[in-house]
């Protein structure tokens, strides 16, 4: 598995990234491993990390990243996770939460509000899909503007694939997943864009009526892409739980 690094220091923050894989390196990484360790991998089966074939669904995700943790035996953990990664995230969180110290979850998909279902991103043009990612669409412009190399291409193609494998049906969530999210005992911060076109704003406030005592913040004039469109008011936002809930004994 390809995982990047940054920072250094006693505080460890894994990184789970969405769909589209890692974004290009922002500001907002930066903020994070800032005085910290910031472990940021590729999934198996995105970017150039390599497909597993025993891992089937996100519930399996979230049982290779436990493993993860064991194997390189790291210890209160604050696990920052992002769309598919805020899923991947949730499915660890109640199953173990021994080496965690806190979730943040970023635009999380993983469960389902009734009449406002997670927009089908398996029919978007790849114009539609970059433009409705973003509020502001001077980022979309960018992207769009930019002729990718072949292996970009590539790349792009195994994570569609991939995460078509984990969410084409149910069309990215979990049936079972809320009834458990009260098991969630870690300080956990949820933040969302209110222009979000991918996961409609409303399910920040579901998640926080599943998840105990999560805090909500919502982002102005953003879209699914918090950690690229808004990335220094979101890295505010989770440095500030990260910090509030760091050093003395695990609860």
């Amino acid at each position: 598995m390809r995982v990047q690094r940054a920072g250094d220091g006693d505080t460890t923050v894994l990184f789970l990234h969405g769909a589209g894989g890692v974004p290009a390196w922002t500001p907002f990484f930066d903020a994070i491993a800032e005085g910290r360790e910031l472990l940021v991998p590729d999934h198996p089966g995105f970017g150039l990390s390599p497909d597993v074939d025993n891992l089937r669904d996100v519930p399996d995700y979230a049982m290779f990243y436990l493993d993860f943790l064991d194997t390189i035996d790291a210890r209160d953990v604050h696990v920052v996770g992002h769309s598919l990664g805020g899923w991947i995230a949730a499915e660890m969180a109640i199953r173990n939460e021994s080496r965690v110290r806190s979730w943040s979850l970023i635009s999380p998909a993983g469960i389902r509000l009734r009449g406002q279902p997670m927009a089908d991103i398996f029919i978007w043009s790849q114009e539609e899909g970059i433009r409705n990612l973003f509020h502001d669409q001077g980022f979309a412009d960018r992207l769009l503007a930019q002729e990718p190399t072949s292996e970009q291409i590539d790349v792009a193609l195994r994570n569609r694939f991939t995460f078509a494998k984990l969410a084409w049906q149910p069309r990215g969530f979990n049936p079972a997943l809320a009834k458990w999210l009260h098991r969630i005992s870690r300080p956990t911060t949820i933040v969302w864009g209110r222009d979000d076109l991918l996961l409609p704003v409303a399910y920040a406030s579901l998640w926080s009526q599943y998840v105990p005592k999560a805090t909500v913040h919502l982002l102005d004039d953003c879209g699914h892409l918090p950690v690229v469109e808004q990335a220094a008011t979101t890295a505010a936002h989770v440095n500030r739980h990260i910090d509030t809930h760091s050093g003395g004994a695990p609860s």
